[in-house]
């Protein structure tokens, strides 16, 4: 049973909140024949177009919404509904509101042929203006979204969510059965297959969805929440009863009189935490999946969140994610990047994990790009426009670790490296054999300790001896860390961030002067 626009918005906004901005329909050449096809559809729809605009409250919070009548023409877009979605993403834009769309569509209105189907063109790029302002933009896709609309304003959300089998696809099946004389593979255009595949971020009841769309434009927003502050572990940690200075001092005392081998080790216990275990300790988290363009990668996890209530996108490698030779490929620098562009479009902070045994070693991902994407990366948070920090939290190795090293703020655990290959690795180059991993762990600096020395890491969050016996009270004296530099960072304007970390980049390696 679909949804219809009305009901999706009584389930969606705060009851009695919703506010229409429609305006009556533009005026459009029209046959005798489309003109009785438009009447029927308002008698059958109950509305005047394939398209309900307006405002109301989620969760307290005002929002515009946009969503499509699937009742009136499947829901096509012709150019009256376009003009209506137009003016409402405009209006939004000028009002400073979050966007959230909910499409369905079988796509273009045939009966308006090319000026309808150029239509998305407008609607994209009013989108577009939305997004580059700064304002949140959240997309969720009901039953049926298909042609067009799919192709144009239903895949350019920050977030985006569908309903639970909901049918979304570029091409209908039943062109395509008409076109090719056979059946569209089934389970192809399914919300769940697509949320698999690492097009769309989840699959979700509306009411589910109006917790997260909530959760999400609390972090949207990057107001930091000031409740959620949580002060008493900024300033105390369990087990040592030090002040944070403290903390960082005794961390860098700790890792002098342990080996950088021993370092190696330890991070690659099992049971030391990872991204997961510090995400189990921040607020309004919002889980997003895969590139948006048809790529996954779990090896890595990234999501919304708020660290002690300072809002930020996260970003980092999947310890538990990490077997054998299954490490992060491609498609994972992809979606790094893809939360690099929501921080910077949404000016909010971005946090980066890097716990890894390396990037891929293989066919696929060689030819898939590998190299190029590791660059990308580097050279994107070089130069990104807002505030970020890196965090070294094990095993720091090879390009798939610095990909995600260049911050304005690096923090490490105290058993956290970096080198550019395991120190076995290193040990096979220089000595043709693996004994000498320890002497080559030592040699090259790879402890936090030694980057603490040498510029690379600005801080050591300590571990009690070690961060595997003690999970969770480090996972939070690491998370109250970053909320104490995201509130630091957070304070600086954004042109002294871009200098220092130029600046600082320029000159690692090079002698002070």
């Amino acid at each position: 049973m679909r949804i219809s626009a009305r009901e999706l918005f009584g389930q969606l906004l705060d009851s009695g909140s919703y506010i229409s901005w429609d305006r009556p329909p533009v005026t459009v050449a029209a046959s005798p024949r489309y003109r009785e096809d438009l009447r029927k559809a308002a008698l059958t729809a109950g509305t005047d177009e394939s398209v309900l605009t307006g405002e109301g409250l989620l969760r307290g919070r005002r929002v515009a919404v946009i969503a499509c009548e699937f009742g009136f023409l499947a829901g096509s877009i012709g150019v009256a509904a376009a003009e209506r979605i137009v003016v409402a993403v405009e209006r939004a834009t000028e009002l400073g509101l979050p966007l959230v769309a909910s499409p369905t569509s079988g796509g273009t209105r045939m009966q308006e042929g090319t000026v309808a189907f150029v239509q998305m063109v407008k609607i994209a790029g009013a989108v577009a203006a939305h997004k580059a302002a700064g304002y949140p933009y959240l997309v969720y896709l009901r039953n049926p979204t298909m042609g067009g609309v799919f192709a144009s304003w239903g895949s350019l959300g920050h977030i985006t969510f569908a309903e639970p089998g909901a049918l979304i696809g570029f091409l209908g099946p039943r062109v395509y059965k008409a076109l090719y004389g056979r059946d569209f593979p089934e389970g192809v255009q399914v919300a769940e297959n697509l949320y698999h595949s690492g097009v769309i971020d989840g699959v979700l009841p509306v009411p589910v969805f109006r917790r997260i769309a909530h959760r999400a434009l609390s972090v949207l927003s990057g107001v930091p929440d000031p409740v959620a502050a949580e002060p008493g572990w900024a300033a105390t940690v369990h087990g040592s009863g030090t002040s944070p200075d403290r903390v960082d001092s005794t961390g860098a005392e700790a890792n002098d009189v342990v080996s950088a081998w021993d370092s190696v080790r330890i991070s690659r216990r099992p049971g030391r935490p990872g991204i997961r275990d510090l995400l189990r300790h921040v607020t309004q988290r919002v889980p997003l999946s895969g590139t948006g363009q048809g790529e996954s990668d779990r090896t890595i996890v990234h999501a919304l969140a708020r660290f002690r209530g300072q809002p930020c996108v996260v970003f980092g490698h999947d310890r538990s994610g990490q077997q054998g030779e299954h490490t992060m490929g491609p498609a994972a620098l992809r979606e790094a990047r893809r939360s690099m562009a929501i921080a910077e479009e949404l000016r909010l902070p971005l946090v980066l994990v890097i716990d890894t045994v390396g990037a891929a070693l293989s066919k696929e991902a060689e030819e898939r790009g590998l190299a190029p994407e590791i660059a990308r990366c580097i050279a994107d948070l070089v130069t990104l426009d807002t505030p970020t920090i890196s965090i070294l939290l094990g095993q720091g190795t090879g390009g798939g670790a610095l990909a995600l090293l260049p911050a304005d703020r690096v923090l490490a655990a105290t058993h956290g490296w970096l080198a550019p290959l395991p120190p076995e690795g290193a040990s096979a180059i220089v000595y043709r054999d693996t004994a000498h991993a320890p002497e080559l762990a030592a040699a090259q600096g790879i402890r936090a300790a030694d980057l603490l020395a040498d510029g690379v890491v600005d801080r050591i969050v300590p571990e009690f001896p070690d961060a595997a016996d003690e999970p969770v009270d480090f996972a939070r004296r690491m998370v109250a860390a970053i909320a104490e530099e995201l509130t630091g960072l957070r304070a600086r304007p954004l042109d002294d961030l871009r200098a220092s970390r130029h600046t600082r980049y320029r000159r690692l390696g090079l002698p002070e002067s």
